[in-house]
């Protein structure tokens, strides 16, 4: 790969490991800001955020393994895999430091890299995800196998759109095991207590599809104990948004909580 130019507009696919990432980059001067997807998603969900902060800034998107239409298969999409693409994407691009920016997956992903990688994070936002909280119980893992296994249909129906990944049922709701693991308190509690960069959470309300009661609300407040022992990360704004719609209803708040951090690392 030729060495990147970091003021022009690029798109194409970063070799990494066994497979390769779609990525996308605004270029120009302005501080490196980079997106981490949802666990299914794929870029295009920060286009409303992108958006709203404007060409003032180097925006940096991609798809993970097997998602979105470009990126490739893997034989591992372990969520170490996960944060070691991150520093694919970032050294691909020339990125020496960056805002790190992930909502659901993609907020426990930012955490990590946060966490492990002080000398090279300006600061993170994370959009309601990486509370720590045990709530993966057997029956909830039974509950995510079935589920899964009963949207697999409609996902194989919307692979060629991008909008669903290339994975099969039993990987998606591994994938979504595993995340219940990391998320316990004794995992990502120790993992949040590390970060020292300005770090903003920007959390949702509401039931999401999959969800019962008031799961997600009790798992939101796994926050709270974080931003008491840790002064580097606050709660930037509580949204009316449930899980799934955040990026499209309240794009604004997510944007303001970036912001934030990039006055922080200004002032």
């Amino acid at each position: 790969m030729t060495k990147p130019n970091a003021f022009e507009p690029w798109s194409g696919l970063v070799p990494f490991e066994d497979t390769k990432l779609f990525v996308k980059d605004t270029g120009g001067s302005g501080i490196p800001i980079l997106y981490l997807n949802g666990q299914f998603a794929n870029q295009s969900y920060w286009k409303r955020v992108i958006a709203e902060l404007g060409s003032g800034y180097r925006h940096i998107t991609f798809d993970e393994r097997a998602r979105g239409k470009k990126s490739g298969k893997s034989s591992d999409y372990s969520f170490e895999s996960c944060v070691r693409d991150v520093d694919a994407v970032r050294s691909a691009r020339g990125v020496k430091k960056c805002i790190v920016v992930g909502w659901s997956y993609g907020a426990f992903v930012a955490a990590h890299w946060a966490s492990r990688n002080p000398g090279s994070c300006l600061g993170a936002v994370l959009v309601d995800g990486a509370q720590p909280y045990d709530w993966l119980t057997e029956d909830i893992k039974e509950r995510i196998r079935r589920l899964f296994k009963l949207l697999n249909p409609l996902m194989w129906l919307l692979r060629p759109t991008g909008l669903t990944p290339r994975l099969s049922a039993t990987q998606m709701g591994e994938i979504n095991i595993e995340l219940g693991k990391i998320a316990r308190e004794k995992e990502l509690g120790p993992v949040l207590d590390r970060i020292i960069a300005p770090t903003r959470y920007v959390l949702a309300s509401g039931v999401s599809f999959g969800s019962k009661g008031a799961e997600q609300e009790q798992i939101r407040t796994g926050v709270n104990p974080v931003v008491e022992r840790n002064q580097n990360i606050k709660i930037s704004a509580k949204v009316p948004s449930n899980h799934g719609a955040i990026l499209k209803n309240d794009f604004r708040a997510v944007a303001s909580a970036i912001l934030e951090i990039i006055n922080l690392i200004k002032s």
